[in-house]
């Protein structure tokens, strides 16, 4: 599952993709979505089947098994209301999302820390003599510690601003008109965001473009997160998984060193 939602991330780029996010439209073109996103074909195909296997074994009288379930109580609880938004398309689209979002990004963002630290050995050195003087060899991290490891903190935020793994974050629709700097932007307009024009924005970043962890430090050492450091998006849209993340990222790169 995991090789094959690697895969559909990477079906995203290129020309043919962008065509297709920009005039939507063409997807209507019978076989066109299998041929360009056969990665996506697949994953969903995976989905499907571990709902229906769900549906199957699912014993509304015992406890929840897990989100999947609960949903499922929800969806009994709401049958014949059309307002409902406890239906099987959204509980396909909310398993993709808890699979795609939970899992990929973290696991990508790390495959991105364990590279740079070998491109850049001196980095890693510091890590792990702040991992030795504040965690030592004895126990394993925690995020109290991360309060305690400004250096490695901002590593882990570095890598995020560097790596940009989803530099066109994912596709959001507006619910009604909206006014945006004197433009007007009717309702359902797909928008997607440019989060790398933040993360790589030359009047906030000394460097841009180089993996320098100093941009979240200041002259005394202590970590600073700048505004500009949008890899979870912003505002009420924001990626709700962005504390979890937050907690794998730190807890696995230090365990890992």
């Amino acid at each position: 599952m995991l090789k094959i939602m690697e895969d559909s991330i990477g079906e995203n780029t290129g020309l043919l993709p962008e065509l297709l996010n920009t005039f939507p439209v063409l997807l209507r073109i019978p076989g066109l979505f299998d041929k360009v996103f056969p990665g996506q074909k697949s994953f969903m195909s995976m989905v499907d089947k571990l709902i229906t296997e769900h549906k199957r074994t699912w014993d509304p009288d015992q406890p929840a098994r897990d989100l999947t379930d609960s949903f499922l109580a929800e969806m009994k609880k709401a049958n014949g209301n059309p307002e409902s938004s406890f239906n099987d398309a959204n509980l396909r689209l909310v398993a993709a999302d808890l699979f795609g979002a939970g899992i990929v990004t973290t696991s990508v963002t790390l495959t991105w820390a364990l590279l740079l630290m070998i491109l850049y050995p001196d980095v890693q050195r510091r890590v792990q003599q702040e991992i030795d003087e504040v965690i030592g060899q004895a126990r394993r991290p925690e995020m109290a510690d991360q309060a305690r490891m400004p250096y490695t903190n901002a590593v882990v935020h570095e890598v995020q601003r560097f790596a940009d793994i989803a530099p066109m974050n994912v596709a959001h629709q507006t619910s009604r008109d909206i006014q945006v700097k004197g433009f007007c932007i009717p309702k359902g307009t797909m928008l997607i965001p440019n989060l790398s024009s933040v993360l790589k924005d030359e009047t906030v970043w000394e460097k841009p473009l180089q993996f320098h962890p100093e941009h979240f430090l200041d002259a005394q050492g202590q970590f600073v997160k700048h505004e500009a450091f949008m890899p979870f998006s912003a505002g009420r849209r924001a990626c709700l998984g962005e504390p979890l993340a937050r907690m794998e990222l730190f807890l696995f790169f230090t365990c890992l060193l």
